[in-house]
């Protein structure tokens, strides 16, 4: 691609300072014709570029000029922008993604404007707004300054308390915002949404050798999500519930095929069966649960709570 061409051509020219049309050719193994219509391409696209006939003479980026480029194709810019897109929904993210499409050579900026348009993450529940916190941005700088944290932070059901920790990441998750930090203990997550305070204690630290947040992540969600999925519960769904199964559960349901009456068996994961019960009761008549016997006992109980309350007198 011609594209792919002229971003070589530039940072050539950048690090050789003053090439000959020969030169380029011979490093892009195309032909010394095609190697000048790229330079001239360059400079009628407003790039500082000029050329100098003559002995000693050759193309040179005006001034030194140098790009921020590091040898992405254009493919490769292009699906860069499709990935930063999505993220760029908060002011300080639309500014920086601006000023990277300014960094472009402005026969890439088009494609990469366009790019950062066809990307959406939408990570979130229907039944639930995003998680922030007010002290999102406090904990997205420590992390990059490396600096180590006196934590507020409020468990469930608990009062907050302070630690020390030193954050290495963050992590978006379903809508919720985790930070991961080492501790005392060893490594933890902390929703960003139950911390109470963030102070720096004046110290910087070092992240443990080799530490990669994605493997992090998936060494301390990995227990979190065995339990969310400790128990199975079987059951059947009438005509028409099928979708409505798969709003409530997500990746926890999975369905199998229907029964001579049109019911369809399914299966679904939870901490344990009177929690998968408790959010099966809502849909009424119209889901079966067949098994375990735990969650058969837990409907019953709360179509006994529910009649005792609403019944008539």
């Amino acid at each position: 691609m011609r594209a792919d061409r002229l971003v070589a051509t530039l940072l050539f020219l950048q690090e050789r300072g003053r090439v000959t049309s020969a030169e380029v050719a011979a490093e892009l193994e195309v032909s010394e014709r095609t190697a000048r219509r790229d330079l001239e391409a360059l400079m009628a696209a407003g790039v500082p570029v000029y050329s100098r006939q003559g002995r000693g003479g050759g193309w040179t980026l005006v001034g030194g000029a140098r790009t921020n480029l590091t040898g992405l194709t254009a493919e490769e810019i292009r699906s860069l922008f499709v990935l930063l897109g999505p993220v760029s929904d908060t002011p300080r993210m639309r500014t920086a993604l601006r000023k990277l499409v300014r960094a472009l050579p402005s026969t890439l900026r088009t494609d990469a404007k366009a790019a950062s348009r066809v990307g959406l993450d939408d990570g979130t529940d229907w039944a639930r707004a995003a998680e922030g916190g007010p002290h999102l941005a406090d904990l997205e700088r420590a992390v990059l300054d490396r600096a180590r944290l006196r934590l507020g932070y409020a468990s469930p059901g608990g009062a907050a308390r302070v630690r020390a920790v030193d954050p290495l990441g963050l992590v978006s998750k379903a809508g919720a915002r985790y930070l991961v930090a080492g501790t005392e203990g060893g490594l933890r997550t902390f929703r960003v949404s139950r911390v109470t305070s963030v102070e720096r204690t004046g110290e910087v630290f070092e992240p443990p050798a080799g530490f990669d947040l994605a493997a992090a992540w998936r060494g301390l969600a990995g227990p979190m999500e065995e339990r969310m999925a400790a128990a199975t519960v079987r059951g059947r769904a009438a005509p028409g519930t099928a979708a409505l199964l798969d709003r409530l559960l997500g990746g926890r349901l999975r369905l199998g095929g229907r029964d001579g009456d049109g019911w369809t068996r399914f299966e679904a994961d939870g901490p344990s069966p009177e929690v998968v019960a408790a959010q099966l009761a809502g849909l009424g008549s119209r889901v079966e649960v067949l098994a375990p016997e735990a969650a058969r006992r837990r409907l019953a109980e709360l179509a006994a709570e529910l009649a005792g309350l609403y019944g008539a007198p």
